[in-house]
Formats: structure tokens, C-alpha cells, sequence
């Protein structure tokens, strides 16, 4: 049986991809922020009718000390995981700072699935790692000394930043941890709570275009394509759009703009740039 720890799994792509893998088979691990969100879509992916056990965990993302707990959780109560799906994530319409200083869409978007990975590594060694990137990595701009946006903060490119640092993360991840198989894919523009966590422009433009996204369950179609089936099993280091490999953009594929993030990333978190498997708890 597979097991699946699924980040943003209350709406949207992380819900709708919550219910098809456990329809599937797939015992899975929901985590979100609202507990009742948690719970409603757990209740919907118990009823999917797979018959594996659905688990609920609750942590805000956007800060690291619950990525922590989240991942102590996480090892205390299962001894290997076969699949993380880093699937949370955000479009902030301004600029705001967590409690631990981290601007938000950085902290949400990229800390806190490089954490994770970091903090369960051990855990995954043999299994695979899918992040939910989007084609809006092709906007962004990375400034590896302007990781928190205090030059400049439009949402869009932020976004899109974010969403490059997804890539690049993957394709570092892939690279220095062989024992894992690493991806992310683009899930196409869906019909989900994206653009609404702020009032304004982004909200209203997200409504009014609704109807011509894609369904969650469209969306969600990469996510659990590279968590469980057996073609994907032997990629990594890849973006998928539509189950297919394609290729990212120029700066996606930028090695060394790759390993400098994952270096000023780890400085960021606490972590060693180089962890080896099974010290990330340390």
C-alpha cells in the first residue's frame, strides 16, 4: 500500500487529488491549516471507497516552527513515507511578513517544501517527491539576494518566483539525493481558492475567470500521475505538464541559480546546505 503525505489538501487541486489517490488505493495523509477543512475532506476521501486509512494533520505552513512539528508528527507516527506531494501554496496581492520574518509567498511556496523534505528525508529514502510548480515559474525572476521581495513586491512575479524556486528545488533535490525520485509539474490554471487570500484585483479576476479554468480534478491529474502510477516511477529531476515531460524555462534549468537557492535556502531554515539522509531531525 502507498502512502501519501499531501500538503494543501482542503481545496482544489490538493482535494480533489486527496480523493482520486485514495479511490486509488492509496493510504493517505491530509494536512492543512483549518482543521475542519481537514476533516471534511478526509470524510470525502474515506468515501472514495479505496479502503485504505485516511489520516488528518493539521499545520500553518506558512511557518517553520509547524513545518517542524509537522514533520516530528509525521516520523513519530509512520516509519517510511512512499510519497510527499508538496502541493501548498499561494498568490499573496501584497507583501506581508510572517511571525518569523519570512515574506509569505517565499515562506508557503518554497521554505516550507524544501523543510519538509529536508526534515523527512530519512523517511522517504526509495520514494518519491512531487511539489506542485506552474507555468507561472516562467514570470518569475529570481534575486537570490532578494529572496524576501523587499525591492519590489507585484504579486504576480512573486508568485512566479515561487513557482521558479519549485523547479529549481526539484532539480536539486533530484541531484543531491539519488535515493529519492524528485518532480514537480504544472497543473494548468484551475478553478480553486488561488487568488483569494487577499481582497482586490487578484480576487476579482480569479472569479470572473473561473469558468474557463480547469476543473480541480484536471488540475490534480499531474499530482497523482507522479505519486502512484508506475510510469512515472522512474523519473526524476523532470517537469510534467499533462503527464508529459517538457522542458522549463532557461532559468529553471539554471544549475548553479539552483544550487545557490538551495544554499541560501538551507541558511534560512537552519539546515546544512549538504544534509545527508537521516540527520535532518538533528
Amino acid at each position: 500500500m502507498t502512502r501519501v503525505l499531501l500538503t494543501g489538501a482542503t481545496r482544489g487541486i490538493g482535494a480533489a487529488a486527496a480523493v482520486e489517490l485514495a479511490r486509488e488505493g492509496a493510504e493517505v495523509a491530509l494536512v492543512g491549516r483549518d482543521p475542519e477543512r481537514v476533516r471534511a475532506v478526509a470524510q470525502d476521501a474515506r468515501a472514495a471507497g479505496g479502503g485504505a486509512p485516511v489520516h488528518e494533520h493539521v499545520a500553518d505552513l506558512t511557518l517553520m516552527a509547524d513545518v517542524r512539528a509537522l514533520a516530528e508528527e509525521v516520523r513519530s507516527q509512520y516509519e517510511h513515507v512512499d510519497v510527499l506531494a508538496n502541493n501548498a501554496g499561494a498568490l499573496f496581492a501584497s507583501r506581508r511578513v510572517t511571525s518569523e520574518g519570512f515574506e509569505q509567498t517565499f515562506a508557503l511556496n518554497h521554505l516550507a517544501p524544501f523543510l519538509l523534505t529536508a526534515l523527512l528525508r530519512d523517511r522517504l529514502v526509495g520514494g518519491r517527491v512531487v511539489t506542485t510548480a506552474s507555468d507561472a515559474h516562467t514570470g518569475g525572476r529570481l534575486d537570490l539576494d532578494d529572496l524576501q521581495s523587499e525591492r519590489s513586491y507585484a504579486a504576480m512575479r512573486v508568485y512566479g518566483t515561487s513557482k521558479l524556486c519549485n523547479i529549481l528545488f526539484t532539480r536539486q533535490l533530484a541531484r543531491r539525493a539519488p535515493e529519492l525520485h524528485a518532480n514537480c509539474c504544472h497543473p494548468g490554471v484551475v478553478r480553486t481558492g488561488f487568488g483569494k487570500n487577499d481582497m482586490g484585483i487578484w480576487k476579482i479576476l480569479t472569479t470572473l475567470g473561473a469558468p474557463f479554468f480547469r476543473s480541480p480534478q484536471r488540475g490534480a491529474r499531474s499530482l497523482v500521475w507522479l505519486s502512484v502510477s508506475p510510469e512515472a516511477a522512474g523519473l526524476t529531476g523532470e517537469y510534467v505538464v499533462d503527464e508529459k515531460v517538457h522542458a522549463p524555462s532557461a532559468q529553471a534549468q539554471n544549475d548553479a541559480l539552483a544550487a545557490g537557492l538551495w544554499e541560501r535556502s538551507a541558511q534560512l531554515v537552519g539546515l546544512p546546505a549538504d544534509l545527508p539522509a537521516g540527520s535532518a531531525s538533528s
